[in-house]
C-alpha cells in the first residue's frame, strides 16, 4: 500500500480593500454573479457583508452612547451651576435680618 500524500489547505486571506469593493460589486450587480466573477463562494460574500454590518452596529451604538454621555454631562454641568447659585441666594437670605 503506497502512503498517500495529504496536502494541507490553505486559506487564502483577502484584503480588507478586496472585501469591501467585493461586497460593493455585490450591491450592484447581485451576490451570485459577483461572487462567480471573482472566484469566491457566495456565502462568503454573505458573512463579509454580516460583518460587515455588525460591525457597522456596534460604532452605531458608540455613537449613541458617545452623544448620550455628552448630554448627560451638559446636564451635570448646568445643575452644578444652579446648585451653586441656590447655596450663595440661600446664604444671602439667611444672613438677612426679618
Amino acid at each position: 500500500m503506497k502512503g498517500k500524500k495529504i496536502e494541507k489547505q490553505v486559506r487564502k486571506q483577502y484584503s480588507p480593500e478586496f472585501k469591501k469593493e467585493a461586497l460593493l460589486r455585490a450591491e450592484r450587480e447581485g451576490a451570485a454573479v459577483a461572487a462567480k466573477d471573482l472566484g469566491l463562494n457566495v456565502s462568503q460574500l454573505y458573512s463579509w457583508r454580516a460583518k460587515d454590518r455588525a460591525s457597522g452596529q456596534v460604532s452605531e451604538e458608540q455613537r449613541l452612547t458617545q452623544s448620550e454621555n455628552a448630554r448627560l454631562k451638559r446636564e451635570l454641568a448646568r445643575l452644578e451651576e444652579e446648585n451653586a447659585f441656590l447655596k450663595k441666594v440661600s446664604a444671602y437670605f439667611a444672613k438677612t435680618p426679618k
